[in-house]
């Protein structure tokens, strides 16, 4: 198994399959706002690996697909070469638009990369990518994760530590906002007051934080979750002031937060799971509001952490005392307000 950086985990597809569970309230809608399709030298994951995640028993009508540097051209300048993973995007929803594939609309919504700190050079790429989505292409994630530690950086993607605040990204980002985009924002819970800045700068521009909002729990990090969740508290407080941002609420499947559940003999179970979130993810709520929190797979990624019809089991373990409106908020409606997604009821 191949994967990108040494804080992502293999997908091991025994060990998942020996934790089954049965379906917890299989009726609850669900729109998955945050997946990746890809093939990669020993990791392939494209629509019919998916498709089998997504008939695992929860009632998931539609998805939001998230650049991951999948199907870049290889010919035609460096900036557009990712409208290439757009035009792959939007395929894989026609094929889905059929019916052909069942009752889901995988790729609703899709969201690219461009390169923001272009400046105005960038305005031709998102309208390429505008283009080469159709209705569907909705805005732009240009990851911003950095550390002090080398070890926590993704070699694919090495951003300056202030690129959110820089006047080169700036200039590139007020163009969203002008085209009706939407930015996908993944970065580390320390580096949570520049998107703060950011979304304060452009408060027009709507914005959605990756992931609970970067928790680390390894490396320097590790060993000091008390002083790691009031730092990210704060920085969540203060964000959650900014009416324009919302927050996803998962990508926990990865080696970052340290919860070390990769580490048994089978995949953990759903209550395990909900255990280890429910701080987080009950904080996110508290302070954003079910209206501006979705929960999210992150899949593949998440995948060499839990089970797809177990993380969904999970959350729904954690909305289990939400009244109705909030659980639709939670599962598919913030999702779909955000994304400006197609009626799925």
């Amino acid at each position: 198994m191949s994967t990108d950086t040494p804080h992502y985990l293999p997908v091991r597809e025994a060990w998942l399959a020996a934790r089954q569970e049965e379906i917890l309230d299989p009726g609850q809608l669900i729109v998955d706002p945050h997946h990746h399709l890809w093939e990669r030298p020993g990791w392939r994951y494209l629509l019919d690996e998916f498709l089998v995640d997504l008939r695992s028993g929860h009632d998931v009508r539609a998805t939001v697909f998230v650049q991951a540097r999948s199907m870049h051209r290889v010919e035609g300048p460096a900036e557009m070469r990712p409208v290439g993973e757009t035009e792959f995007a939007n395929g894989v929803a026609a094929m889905c638009a059929s019916g052909g594939y069942g009752n889901v609309r995988v790729n609703a919504g899709i969201v690219g990369y461009a390169d923001l700190t272009l400046r105005d050079a960038v305005r031709p790429v998102l309208e390429a990518h505008i283009r080469a989505g159709g209705d569907r292409f909705r805005g732009i994630r240009h990851i911003a994760t950095w550390d002090a530690d080398p070890a926590l950086l993704n070699p694919a993607y090495l951003p300056a530590e202030d690129m959110l605040g820089s006047e080169a990204f700036r200039a590139g980002f007020r163009h969203l906002g002008e085209l009706g985009l939407s930015f996908d924002a993944w970065l580390y819970f320390p580096q949570i007051p520049r998107l703060t800045a950011l979304a304060r700068a452009f408060p027009g521009t709507p914005i959605v934080l990756d992931h609970c909002g970067g928790i680390l729990g390894i490396g320097p990090y590790a060993g000091r979750r008390e002083e790691n969740f009031a730092t990210w508290q704060r920085n969540m407080a203060e964000l959650a002031s900014c009416p324009n941002v919302m927050v996803k609420l998962g990508g926990l499947g990865m080696r970052l937060p340290g919860f070390g559940l990769e580490e048994g003999e089978i995949a953990p179970s759903s209550e395990m799971l909900a255990a280890a979130w429910r701080p987080w993810m009950e904080e996110a709520i508290a302070l954003f509001g079910t209206a501006r929190c979705m929960f999210e797979s992150n899949f593949p990624v998440d995948k060499g952490g839990f089970g797809y019809a177990v993380g969904w089991n999970a959350f729904k373990r954690l909305a289990a005392g939400a009244g109705d409106d909030d659980k639709a908020d939670l599962f598919w409606r913030s999702a779909a307000s955000f994304y400006r997604l197609p009626p799925i009821v």
